[in-house]
């Protein structure tokens, strides 16, 4: 396949998918190398950019996704009426946000944060594909160990878990948790 063929069918698949698709997919349906197909996804981002069209083509770690320009949304507003059944309540944002940031995390860690029952809202997170089972701990019950998904990263607009804003009090438990060290350090000496 030459690189306007491989451009074509990236197109067309990433177009008819409409969710985030990797790269790995793509490989495996082209049979084709990761590089031919990353120059053809660049080459796609510079055509979409230079011949300014309503569409860009959006990276999300390894996958990629056809999304409309944000500038086109007063547009396309008007005829798209979201459903108001699949904005996230508080109650999910608050859960999310609390994996997205303390990942992996149990159940019992979100409800001690929490202070309340979270396995509605957890499993709510996992049928909506935000968030997954990654691992399971090693300790009685074999507790599961939560993460966000690549849905996650699409739903946000985010590239990477690094795009998540920083908190504003990390940087305090940062000092405090050093100051609380080096005190323990001058208290053996």
């Amino acid at each position: 396949m030459n690189n306007t063929e491989i451009k074509s069918a990236v197109e067309s698949m990433l177009f008819i998918w409409g969710d985030p698709l990797d790269i790995k997919d793509i490989m495996d349906i082209l049979q084709i190398s990761k590089e031919k197909i990353e120059d053809a996804i660049n080459s796609l981002i510079l055509d979409y950019e230079n011949e300014d069209r309503g569409i860009i083509l959006k990276n999300f770690g390894d996958s990629y996704q056809l999304k409309t320009k944000d500038k086109n949304y007063k547009y396309i507003s008007s005829l798209y009426k979201p459903n108001t059944h699949r904005g996230l309540s508080d109650a999910a944002m608050e859960t999310l946000s609390i994996i997205a940031y303390k990942q992996p995390i149990t159940k019992i860690e979100i409800e001690q944060i929490r202070g309340i029952k979270s396995s509605y809202i957890i499993n709510a997170l996992k049928d909506r594909s935000l968030i997954e089972v990654v691992d399971k701990l090693d300790k009685p019950g074999n507790p599961l160990l939560y993460g966000t998904t690549k849905d996650f990263l699409s739903y946000f607009g985010l590239k990477s878990l690094d795009e998540l804003p920083k908190l504003p009090y990390d940087e305090d438990l940062r000092s405090l948790e050093k100051e609380k060290e080096e005190g323990e350090s001058n208290e053996t000496e």
